[in-house]
């Protein structure tokens, strides 16, 4: 149950931290929505990488699950 509240947590902030950025970008520049788009779609690829690379289940590792 721990490690699967870790691991949405980290997709969770992955996609928020990315969605702040963008919308940081968007209100400086006034790109609106362009910023927010680009940045919480790189959040949420970044929350899915780090969601894989905790989880241990990339390539060349060889770490059990359980």
């Amino acid at each position: 149950m721990a490690r699967a509240l870790r691991l949405s947590s980290e997709l969770v902030a992955g996609v928020l931290v990315g969605a702040v950025i963008g919308w940081g970008f968007d209100h400086l520049l006034s790109t609106s929505p362009f910023g927010l788009i680009v940045f919480f779609l790189l959040g949420f690829v970044a929350g899915i990488v780090n969601v894989v690379r905790s989880a241990g289940v990339g390539p060349g590792q060889n770490r059990p699950l359980g």
